[in-house]
């Protein structure tokens, strides 16, 4: 009888290694080729290595302000971000105690998980042409159109990242003691006193993880912002469009760009966590640990 694995943990591990190559596979190989030489083009073999393609993203392609797209999505991104965190709070303490219509109230939440995105935007996009038509038919003929990105775009992204939040606040709350809050309001302490002092410190480090969610998922939303953004572009409807007229490695360096921002703002909210959790550890309480 010989020693060592199954053939199943092969095929296994054969599985998974293709599954890893057919899912990091393209991204790497976009990242290398927006290094191409500035003869390159969008495949491969590379024609030398530089950074000749960022640079001239950076300089504008002459065909879309991209600098102004990427400002725009930082905005969106950041405010999508303040919002659900503000919001998936707010309902993760509200839903903590029972009330009328809470299951209703928590599936229609959650309803936009499950509706495809483009139906998503398409409807938004029809509520605010509705708003619009009254607008002119009662109060100003003048009128163009309340769409726009902290509008009708705000609330496209919104229905991606609100019902992520709320989950994961459920789960922070589903592991919360509440006896710390009770032993802080027996010792005098308000509602707001408690909840400042004594439950934010502890579910901040899963906070800081909604607050991820919420802007990687508005960075490179693609399909609830194309029916409901308005006049303008955000960076990856840019991104999208540049797909059908671009043909050398700006793309692939753009494509770079909005990775790199992704990449960044998941290290800092990682490494944020890391040391709120180790400084709760340092303080003795493991109360919301791993709940990210």
């Amino acid at each position: 009888m010989t020693e060592g694995r199954p053939r199943s943990f092969y095929v296994l591990a054969i599985f998974f290694a293709a599954y890893v190559l057919f899912l990091y596979g393209p991204m790497i190989a976009i990242y290398v080729l927006s290094f191409q030489g500035p003869q390159g083009g969008l495949t491969f073999p590379m024609n030398g290595v530089s950074t000749y393609w960022l640079s001239k993203l950076f300089q504008g392609t002459g065909i879309v302000d991209l600098g102004a797209a990427f400002r725009r999505s930082l905005l969106l991104g950041v405010i999508v971000m303040a919002v659900t965190v503000v919001l998936s709070v707010a309902a993760g303490m509200a839903f903590r105690r029972k009330f009328k219509a809470q299951s209703i109230l928590f599936y229609s939440a959650i309803a936009s998980l499950i509706v495809p995105s483009i139906i998503t935007s398409l409807g938004i996009s029809l509520e605010f042409r509705i708003i619009d038509d009254v607008i002119k038919g009662f109060f100003n003929e003048n009128f163009e159109t309340s769409m726009g990105l902290l509008t009708s775009g705000l609330g496209a992204h919104l229905t991606w990242t609100l019902p992520f939040g709320l989950l994961i606040m459920f789960a922070i709350f589903n592991r919360f003691d509440p006896r710390l809050e009770e032993a802080a309001r027996d010792l005098g302490a308000t509602p707001w006193q408690a909840f400042r002092h004594v439950v934010l410190p502890i579910i901040l480090p899963s906070v800081i993880g909604i607050g991820l969610f919420g802007f990687t998922l508005s960075w490179d939303e693609l399909a609830r912002s194309s029916q409901a953004i308005g006049a303008v572009n955000t960076l990856p409807l840019d991104l999208q469009g540049l797909t059908t007229t671009v043909t050398n490695p700006d793309i692939y360096a753009l494509g770079t760009v909005i990775s790199a921002v992704s990449f960044a703002v998941i290290a800092l909210s990682l490494g944020t966590i890391h040391m709120l959790n180790k400084r709760q550890a340092a303080k003795g309480s493991d109360a919301g640990k791993g709940l990210v």
